[in-house]
């Protein structure tokens, strides 16, 4: 691929359609190095003049869209395109380009020449010594992060990666929340995100905004670094990921005899359902983990077997009824910084609407400088039977959708100059469009909502219509821009 102008939405090439040798925005693609589920991994070289302090190779990570894929794997792509040029320092991989959806989504980074965390899993248990090592760097990391106002909410072992010098690097932060960005995914899913052995509980109940989430999942990975098996197992179903809200895991040392007591305080500390009760910090489990003679035993450590039956049916019993506890209100930010939502039906509509309601959305942004804005389209689905998840040629209609609202809201970026985090992009997927808009504009806070409108019709006054649907059910402004006639 060249620089040429962009195509329209209906000659975009194959997304998978990459082979080495290949030229894509000045990045020549060397070798593929990885080939996942959701993401392929390329060797790459810049072609163009290296920037300054460019010294390391590079890594293109690029997604695999084929049609028919989980929508939070491209929501969770976009996110660590939004999220990857606000990290920096050593436990990152430095940020360099990303391209957009309407050629070849992608994000090149450093690449980080060490191996992952992932083939200590086999050698366990690890010596004390290593294991120790090992898990005060990847709380340093975490720290690193935590400052940084991301939490990572994937923390594992083949996300864990080392430099030459030992440092560890976190990869892989399309489940990641930043402070002072959109959560993309919290906005447009209502289930657990998370990989099932290392989620919190606070995550099973779509809690996303504690740093103390990765410090269950170092936990978990410390305990199965000490054991040899997971404490949770490996469950795959919502049920199976709340029993750890009132299930203990069996005491490390009942399974090793040879883990010290203030290591099985540790990871039990790490392990507690509440995250009030866990390390305050992941800078504090580091200091625990270099200093153990100043570790604090309690009851944690001594412990050789689970609770009882009783034990066990009274945390069942408030597990059952568990709720998250509520956000805390933000008042004054929240008036400073409205949330505008354009609503938006990109193969419906005609021109002249569009352009209209592209106008209007610009008016009422510029008129509020910290307003955020969410384009949303809806891709509907059928309430019964088998849906068409691409087109004729092969391509994601749920990527169509996403380009044809980026090409949309181009000049709206370009005039208000939107910078990352005030101007988003959501494929919502559901039978009904009116529905899917008002559920999102209520859940999410929206202020405002903007959509289009065609001229009145005989159809309309008597099936009535969406905009008069979310005019009647939101809780929020809507300003309808009706087509001229």
């Amino acid at each position: 691929m060249t620089q040429d102008a962009p195509p329209s939405i209906l000659e975009l090439p194959s997304m998978a359609a990459l082979e080495p040798g290949m030229v894509l925005d000045g990045f020549r693609l060397d070798e593929r190095l990885h080939q996942g589920g959701m993401a392929n991994l390329w060797s790459v070289t810049r072609l163009d003049e290296k920037p300054a302090g460019e010294d390391f190779p590079l890594i293109m990570k690029v997604p695999r869209i084929k049609g028919g894929e989980d929508p939070a794997t491209i929501v969770g792509f976009e996110v660590e395109q939004m999220l990857m040029p606000a990290l920096h320092g050593p436990h990152v991989p430095r940020y360099v380009a990303r391209g957009d959806w309407t050629r070849q989504a992608y994000v090149v980074m450093e690449r980080i020449d060490g191996p992952t965390l992932r083939p200590k899993l086999d050698e366990a248990p690890l010596p004390l010594e290593e294991l120790v090592d090992i898990g005060a760097r990847v709380a340093l990391a975490l720290h690193a992060l935590h400052k940084q106002h991301l939490i990572h909410l994937d923390v594992k072992p083949s996300n864990i990666m080392f430099r030459p010098d030992g440092t560890v690097v976190m990869v892989d932060f399309g489940l990641s929340r930043h402070d002072h960005l959109p959560d993309l995914l919290e906005e447009e899913f209502s289930l657990p995100m998370g990989t099932g052995p290392y989620m919190s509980p606070e995550q099973v109940q779509f809690v996303r905004n504690d740093p103390r989430s990765d410090l269950f999942a170092l936990g978990v990975m410390l305990y199965h670094l000490a054991t040899g098996e997971r404490p949770f197992g490996q469950p795959t179903s919502v049920r199976g990921l709340r029993k750890r809200l009132y299930l203990e895991p069996v005491p490390p040392r009942a399974i090793n005899p040879d883990i010290p007591p203030w290591l099985q305080e540790i990871i039990l500390h790490c392990l507690e359902v509440k995250p009030e009760r866990r390390y305050p910090s992941a800078a504090q489990l580091a200091l625990d983990l270099r200093q153990p003679l100043g570790v604090q035993l309690t009851r944690r450590a001594d412990k050789l077997a689970r609770s009882g039956t009783l034990a066990n049916l009274r945390r069942w019993f408030f597990a059952l009824g568990s709720e998250p506890p509520p956000k805390a209100q933000a008042s004054e930010q929240v008036a400073r910084s409205p949330i505008v939502m354009a609503a938006v039906d990109i193969e419906e509509a005609t021109p002249e609407l569009l352009s209209q309601l592209r106008e209007v959305v610009r008016r009422i942004v510029q008129t509020e400088p910290g307003a955020r804005l969410a384009c949303v389209s809806v891709m509907k689905t059928a309430r019964l039977g088998v849906d068409e998840l691409t087109d004729k040629d092969g391509r994601s209609l749920h990527v169509k959708k996403l380009i044809g609202l980026q090409h949309w809201a181009r000049p709206i970026s370009r005039s208000l100059k939107l910078e990352d985090g005030r101007l988003t992009f959501h494929v919502l997927e559901a039978p009904d469009t009116g529905d899917a808009i008002v559920e999102f504009a209520n859940k999410n806070g929206v202020d405002h909502i903007v959509m289009g409108a065609r001229a009145h019709s005989t159809l309309q006054r008597y099936l009535g219509s969406v905009s008069s649907q979310v005019l009647n059910e939101s809780g929020c402004t809507v300003t309808v821009v009706r087509e001229s006639l």
